[in-house]
């Protein structure tokens, strides 16, 4: 857990088994009325979200953030893209290293820091089949490793 950092409310699993992580990059995120209520309770998906830049600006994409249950005409659209605040020397780095083949920007938590939601962005590389099923292959050997020396 990365200095600072507070609680998680989401965790996007499924990107560590896709992707190998390159870099992490800590984001705010430009939300509308009730939908840091509904992050709040734990009502966020990351599971197909990706980070766009677009005129200088990096803007979350796909990620569902449901509907606050008390709120009424003041609810927001799920699915709407949502701002990232970062310095723009940022920005330009992540620029520069989406450019080079393969790579892509996914976000992996949600969490709250001093009162404000953060997004934890990585810069990730897509995994190949057999990287994949080597992944699983080692947390296998892993797990009866531990497991083995739990019964001493």
């Amino acid at each position: 857990m990365p200095k600072g950092e507070g609680k998680v409310l989401a965790q996007n699993r499924q990107a560590s088994h896709d992707y190998t992580i390159l870099e992490t990059i800590e984001a705010g995120m430009v939300l509308q009325g009730t939908e840091i209520k509904s992050i709040r309770a734990g009502k966020i998906n990351l599971r197909d979200g990706y980070v766009s830049i677009r005129n200088g600006e990096a803007l979350l994409q796909n990620v569902h953030i449901s509907p606050f249950e008390q709120g009424n005409i003041f609810n927001h659209d799920p699915l709407r893209t949502r701002k990232l605040l970062m310095h723009k020397k940022q920005i330009m780095t992540l620029v520069g290293q989406v450019k080079s083949e393969g790579v892509t920007l996914i976000p992996l938590k949600v969490y709250l820091k001093d009162g404000f939601a953060k997004v934890l962005i990585g810069v990730a590389k897509g995994k190949k089949k057999y990287d994949k099923r080597e992944a699983l292959k080692q947390k296998d050997i892993k797990r009866e490793v531990d497991r083995a020396l739990k019964e001493r």
